[in-house]
């Protein structure tokens, strides 16, 4: 049997997000990002990409599990979300599942933060129903701070699916005061409505969920003393948004 847990950390059964109905969330090993908030920190390190010679294995122990849950994902509309970490730092396994859930119908959505070189993503593209694409911070300097990488690539990438008619949903995750100063907010306004066809848009307010992870982990916690956002800032920021014309869904 091949060791799937290498490739795969979690795999997460009837989810009902990140994606339309009740769905498997396959989450894979390794992100080029290193976001501080990152909810999945055991997800941040990178395979040894020369070692994973046993792509089909996994992908067939995969689906196995992934088809005990057909009935669900028929009657529901749902199906299978590939996410992390990031999806497409194992490009040949991503592409591997997404060709067997297309053969069986199954419905399939990219969580990507669309750092990756554009041939992988766009191929990914074609072989996903839907990408749910993260947009985080507006400012090269603050993405650099934050999530470790330049801000260049992310949008550069989402303007080029944007371009492609690429059916994909923008994902922003709402972090007091770091993404939801007035002018990150009015940065990713502005560059999304200025370069892309998209204004459908999921708003993901921080949680505390991933503190017991980082103990475990015996990790630095760098968001150990911020709060969620209340209610009040979160409907005040989605308001925000809903008046330069996007449509705002919350939470996943």
């Amino acid at each position: 049997m091949p060791n799937v847990s290498k490739y795969i950390f979690k795999i997460q059964r009837f989810s009902i997000h990140d994606g339309p109905g009740i769905r498997a969330n396959l989450f894979f090993q390794g992100c080029p990002l290193s976001c501080i908030w990152c909810h999945n920190p055991e997800s941040q390190k990178m395979l040894d990409s020369k070692k994973n010679s046993d792509i089909q294995s996994v992908c067939d122990a995969l689906m196995e599990t992934i088809q005990k849950d057909l009935i669900f994902f028929d009657e529901s509309g749902g199906g299978v979300t590939f996410s992390g970490g990031e999806p497409l730092c194992q490009p040949d396994l991503l592409f591997a599942l997404a060709d067997s859930c297309k053969a069986l119908e199954i419905h399939t959505c990219l969580d990507t933060s669309g750092y990756a070189p554009f041939s992988i993503l766009e191929k990914a593209s074609r072989k996903v129903d839907m990408v749910l694409y993260d947009v985080k911070l507006a400012i090269d300097g603050t993405h650099r701070k934050y999530t470790g990488q330049p801000l260049g690539p992310v949008f550069d990438n989402l303007t080029r699916l944007s371009d492609q008619n690429t059916n994909l949903l923008l994902r922003w995750p709402l972090i007091p005061d770091i993404t939801d100063t007035q002018e990150n907010i009015n940065g990713i306004i502005e560059f999304v409505k200025n370069n892309t066809r998209y204004r459908d848009i999921n708003i993901l307010p921080f949680h505390k969920a991933a503190d017991g992870k980082y103990e475990r982990l015996s990790l630095k916690n760098k968001m150990g003393k911020i709060q969620i956002p209340s209610e009040q800032s979160i409907r005040k920021t989605a308001s925000i948004f809903k008046f330069h014309g996007f449509n705002v869904t919350l939470n996943g």
